[in-house]
């Protein structure tokens, strides 16, 4: 059976089952963790971690398969992964600040601050909303990345080391790290961390997820990834009970003003046409309500997704030890209902 009858076949039999009397949030739970767990064999992914948040509430939270197939360690809900590109959801809290503290025009020329950057005309705002120079869409994870010299210069103080101290540390999210590389931390990050932090940094790293390379049959043989440092693109370590952490804290406004949220959360239009994306996050709609969302892709490694509701308070966040979550629903087009994974979650929530 195809990967999409096989889709089609799972929505069927939910539908039946919610069809019968009694139907609750357990059972829904209970067959959402069925069919996560069957996509995920269905996709080889060797390790998923997942929950779902629910009036600010863990309402769910499950580890799916091995973290590490060669020393049999089953993922967890506080197993650490590399996430890729749902670090850029960290950044645009932090350029939110910086501009909620006048420290940055938003709409002041990205080259400012980098000189180099490849679209002379390019703003902050157009940045982290992934337009390209004409003001359409063109997602670019190495131009997002160069952000990091604009936060800087807002904070005077190195990317890590401030995203560490206004959100981790803050927020208490003591299972993340600001980059794999500080497992091997150079002079300067030794500069930037107590040995507490570093030591505890340490043991998150020795705990972290092994990355997997699945072919085609589905078979997974470990990744040769190198640790890579933190930019504004990505690198953050963290876990699912820690990005629910950080969930909440946006919820709460613990972080960034309402209006600041709000227009991270609000589709960017600069030729009349909306873009798939606010600041960044994703943002589109989804039977009339928005949905927000962001997701992260480290080839042969590493996926990640966060999907909000807003009007539900509810959300979803999945980590996974290869690129499964990602495989074949091309995410970065701005479409999230490709993924087979959150069709099922849209199907029993939405």
């Amino acid at each position: 059976m195809t990967h999409r009858l096989r889709v089609v076949a799972i929505v069927a039999c939910l539908s039946f089952a919610l069809a019968t009397p009694g139907s609750g949030q357990a059972l829904l739970y209970s067959l959402f963790e069925r069919y996560v767990d069957s996509l995920r064999q269905q996709t080889g992914i060797p390790g998923l971690s997942a929950l779902i948040i629910k009036d600010g509430q863990i309402g769910w939270e499950r580890g799916f398969g091995a973290q590490d197939l060669e020393r049999n360690i089953l993922a967890a809900p506080d197993t650490p992964y590399v996430v890729g590109g749902l670090t850029q959801t960290l950044t645009a809290v932090l350029l939110g600040a910086c501009v909620e503290q006048g420290r940055l025009n938003i709409d002041a020329p990205i080259r400012e601050w980098v000189p180099d950057f490849p679209v002379p005309q390019a703003t902050v705002r157009q940045v982290l909303s992934h337009a390209s120079s004409g003001g359409t869409f063109e997602y670019d994870e190495s131009r997002f990345a160069q952000l990091s010299a604009v936060f800087e210069a807002c904070t005077s103080k190195p990317f890590h080391e401030h995203l560490s101290d206004t959100v981790l540390e803050r927020l208490g999210m003591a299972g993340s790290v600001p980059g794999q590389d500080l497992g091997n931390p150079s002079a300067a990050a030794r500069e930037s961390f107590d040995a507490a932090q570093l030591a505890r940094y340490a043991n998150v790293l020795d705990r972290l997820a092994v990355p997997y390379r699945v072919d085609r049959s589905g078979r997974a043989t470990r990744s040769d990834y190198p640790a890579r440092g933190l930019t504004a693109a990505d690198g953050l370590v963290t876990t699912a009970r820690d990005l629910a952490r950080f969930d909440a804290a946006l919820d709460d406004l613990a972080l960034i003003r309402r209006e600041t949220l709000n227009a991270a959360w609000t589709q960017a239009n600069y030729t009349g046409a909306p873009l798939p994306t606010g600041l960044g996050w994703f943002v589109q709609n989804y039977q009339n309500e928005p949905i927000i969302w962001q997701f992260g892709t480290v080839t042969d490694a590493y996926s990640a997704l966060i999907l909000k509701m807003p009007a539900r308070r509810l959300t979803l966040i999945m980590l996974a030890n290869s690129d499964g979550l990602s495989t074949g629903a091309n995410l970065k087009s701005g479409d999230v209902t490709q993924s087979p994974f959150v069709k099922i979650f849209l199907r029993l929530f939405g």
